[in-house]
């Protein structure tokens, strides 16, 4: 169900930037965490802990992310929304300049390579 989209995204984004490291479907903490991950994925490519995270859905992903946002001191950004014809992003109540300023440049690059 969800696990199987998570992997239909692994198997899609391995196709078409196979010059990318990326291995799931995963737990978050096996992930995050590089111990678990040798441990439970000694077959992995990912060597450390993840930089990005992809979820299953909205509902989880915002989750995740106002965890790490508030918990950890990782760099978060985000939400970032796809399957939009357009690049489309939501500044959350509380973003920082730095938010702002993030999720701005991500807005550009995405602009950018639609015009392409």
């Amino acid at each position: 169900p969800q696990s199987e989209k998570v992997a239909k995204a692994v198997q899609i984004v391995k196709n078409k930037r196979p010059d990318l490291m990326i291995d799931g479907e995963m737990q978050a903490d096996t992930a995050v965490v590089p111990e678990r991950l040798e441990a439970e994925f000694p077959f992995s490519t990912l060597k450390g802990s993840a930089n990005v995270l992809i979820f299953p859905n909205l509902e989880a992903g915002n989750i995740a992310y106002k965890l790490f946002q508030r918990l950890t001191d990782a760099t978060v950004i985000g939400p970032i929304l796809t399957g939009m014809k357009k690049p489309v992003h939501v500044i959350q109540r509380g973003d920082t300049v730095g938010d702002i300023f993030n999720m701005t440049a991500i807005a550009v690059v995405e602009a950018e390579n639609g015009k392409k």
